[in-house]
């Protein structure tokens, strides 16, 4: 009777931790979506717009996955990345790509100073890298800037060092001016956890802009996120849960593209097993922003867009038929189901 009387409230008190300690759970969640929304309302204080860009932004951000930013000039793809990193106590340093530059400019170098050579360190060595037109840079120095990207690490001279965590590189480029530029190669834009591109603004937001640049009262912003809870918040984000129906999705997704019938009639080269990898990581910080602690197939079908376009290169029969990286995204969206 003793024994029965004392299992009943072993278990009570079991369900009473287990209930308390989500209730922590679920409280902190809450108070991370609040922060992350003050996050959002600061960035939108200097952004009008540029939605999509400012999500993709910030799960680069809390991934601590490299993002390309590609359209026209003028769409606010720098101020952007500027505006971020003023809200994020992170470092930041800004890189403007021309082809005359040389990897010693952007990783750093021996100088000789008081009759001893010391290694000068340079912008890569960052937090926060905007590499503003990459795709002028020659080849020597996207190799450079493929080391930092692939391995987190610089190599000057004969040693290695380690770069700082978080670190992530934000590239824009004009895919429409070919003039003094080089195209990156694709092991480089697979190291890209996603490609954005940059929309143009609406006609209600065309007039926000103009009237917001012709106030002249400066804009402040406040720092919402310090470095110590973006490293936090990469470990809580690693706890979003993934079922096997949504990994099986995902895996049906990228086997598609490498599917003899479907890669014949589109494909050049195809999805990696990166391109899988890059869509969870992806698809669970975006349902984490969604306040959620797990992923729907919803999540993944938005994240396929900007994971695959850079990954997945048309062959020349539809490039010549006008044919776009996306609308084959959504070929493979209406070919593969959930099981």
């Amino acid at each position: 009777m003793h024994g029965l009387f004392f299992a009943f409230f072993s278990k009570i008190s079991i369900i009473n931790i287990s209930l308390y300690f989500q209730e922590k759970i679920n409280m902190e969640l809450l108070q991370t979506r609040e922060k992350i929304e003050l996050l959002e309302q600061e960035i939108w204080k200097k952004i009008i717009g540029q939605k999509k860009l400012i999500r993709d932004l910030m799960i680069g951000l809390f991934s601590w996955g490299h993002i390309l930013l590609e359209w026209v000039p003028g769409l606010a793809k720098t101020l952007c990345v500027e505006t971020l990193s003023k809200v994020v106590d992170l470092d930041y340093k800004r890189i403007q790509f021309t082809p005359d530059l040389l990897p010693s400019d952007l990783i750093g170098s021996k100088v000789f100073v008081n009759w001893k050579f010391s290694v000068k360190k340079w912008p890569i060595f960052a937090n926060l890298v905007l590499a503003d037109e990459i795709n002028r840079a020659p080849s020597k120095v996207q190799s450079a800037l493929l080391e930092a990207m692939a391995e987190r690490q610089v190599t000057i001279w004969e040693n290695t060092y380690k770069l700082d965590e978080p670190f992530m590189v934000l590239a824009t480029q004009n895919p429409l001016e070919q003039s003094g530029t080089y195209s990156l190669p694709e092991a480089q834009l697979d190291r890209f956890l996603l490609k954005t591109i940059v929309e143009y603004p609406t006609h209600s937001e065309e007039l926000e802009i103009m009237k917001q640049y012709s106030n002249s009262n400066e804009v402040k912003l406040e720092k919402i996120f310090s470095k110590e809870e973006v490293l936090l918040l990469r470990k809580e984000i690693e706890n979003v849960s993934i079922s096997e129906n949504i990994y099986e999705y995902i895996a049906d997704l990228v086997s598609l593209t490498r599917n003899k019938e479907f890669s014949e009639k589109y494909l050049a080269i195809w999805a990696s097993p990166r391109a899988s990898i890059a869509l969870v990581k992806s698809a669970k910080v975006f349902a984490f922003l969604e306040g959620r602690d797990f992923v729907l197939p919803e999540d993944i079908k938005e994240m396929l867009y900007p994971v695959f376009r850079h990954r997945i290169i048309l062959s020349y029969e539809q490039i010549a038929e006008w044919m776009t990286t996306d609308k084959v995204i959504d070929q493979i969206l209406q070919n593969v189901t959930v099981k």
